[in-house]
């Protein structure tokens, strides 16, 4: 197995992810293929430019998917971890995404749990 690692700072979202989370078909899902109910809220990072173009090696990796109820879109997961704990990502498949933004799932609060704040500088291995 590769393992890919990127680095972002933390940032606030939009309680967009949160949303998505919260959805009970989602939670299934999620559930099935990685083995944990997500926490409800995603850890976002602004990922450095040496990060961004490494993420453009995910759009040709393996990945699982998460299968949308009608009016939402594809989310692609890959397994990750930031330290010893376990998360995912999620990477929406919609044109207007950022580049420089990545998700990070888990089954905990990873702010409280690593106690960060915005700007903190974070690194999420994803193996692919």
């Amino acid at each position: 197995m590769k393992t890919v690692s990127f680095t972002g700072a933390v940032i606030s979202g939009q309680g967009s992810g949160r949303k998505y989370l919260s959805l009970p078909w989602v939670q299934l899902q999620i559930k099935e293929k990685l083995g944990f109910t997500p926490f409800l809220g995603t850890l976002n990072l602004k990922l450095t430019a040496q990060s961004v173009k490494g993420k453009k090696q995910l759009a040709k990796a393996k990945s699982m998917g998460i299968f949308p109820a009608e009016g939402y879109c594809v989310g692609l997961i890959f397994r990750a971890a930031v330290g010893e704990l376990e998360c995912a990502i999620v990477i929406p498949k919609v044109e207007s995404y950022p580049a420089d933004l990545l998700e990070v799932i888990s089954p905990l609060n990873l702010r409280e749990q690593l106690q960060l704040k915005d700007g903190d500088s974070v690194e999420v291995n994803v193996t692919l």
